[in-house]
């Protein structure tokens, strides 16, 4: 029996993953590093400083530190989250859906607490998680399941019976690996991937999330 549903944020609560590549060109590029769009497709789901250690790795710069850059991406990630506000479809109704069904929700993300805590102020979610967990300080991030599994023991709850919703491919492997149940929400242009096939139930969006769907589980 299910007792607790966790979900990512970022590309699957709020609509940030256009900003964090966004972000990632215009702080690279003025550091001299040359990266594409598409390259930072290749990275969605990673925690921001293992990114910024794999382009120092290829592309040393001068200047900023590893730390300082990290910060300077984050910082303009979170001031587009909270110009735009871009909170994806059904994010309010599967919350809704998880609490009639008795489950504890929490959050367990990638991206840095100040981020977290400054996405769900700005679209006003806040108050509907029971508890909040970054992987920001963790020895690994995503896909480790460290950040899942450290969930599921705070919230005193066996990962086996809980279900976490991921929107990327680094993501559903951390949950996979926590032996958890899996329900997916990938990009469209990415959806036909079939490294997808793994997870539990793959849905076109939060919109799709029911009683039955969760029950089936």
């Amino acid at each position: 029996m299910l007792k607790a549903a966790i979900f990512d944020m970022d590309g699957l609560l709020v609509d940030s993953e256009p900003f964090w590549q966004r972000a990632q060109v215009e702080v690279f590029s003025s550091l001299g590093v040359t990266i594409s769009q598409q390259e930072t497709l290749e990275t969605m789901g990673l925690r921001i400083d293992h990114i910024v250690d794999l382009w120092f790795e290829r592309q040393p710069w001068q200047g900023p530190s590893c730390q300082d850059v990290n910060t300077m991406i984050t910082k303009r990630v979170e001031e587009l989250v909270q110009e735009h506000k871009p909170m994806l479809p059904g994010v309010r109704e599967a919350i809704q859906t998880c609490q009639d069904m008795g489950l504890t929700v929490a959050l367990a993300s990638s991206s840095p607490m100040s981020l977290i805590n400054a996405t769900l102020d700005a679209l006003s979610l806040t108050e509907h998680f029971s508890a909040l967990f970054s992987a920001e300080h963790l020895r690994y991030g995503k896909p480790h399941p460290e950040v899942y599994l450290n969930a599921a023991h705070d919230l005193g709850v066996d990962p086996l019976h809980c279900v976490a919703f991921e929107d990327s491919l680094n993501g559903l492997l951390a949950v996979k690996a926590a032996r958890m149940k899996s329900i997916v929400v990938p990009e469209q242009q990415h959806s036909a991937d079939l490294r997808w096939s793994i997870a539990d139930k793959k849905l076109n969006s939060l919109l799709e999330v029911n009683k039955a769907l969760i029950a089936s589980l």
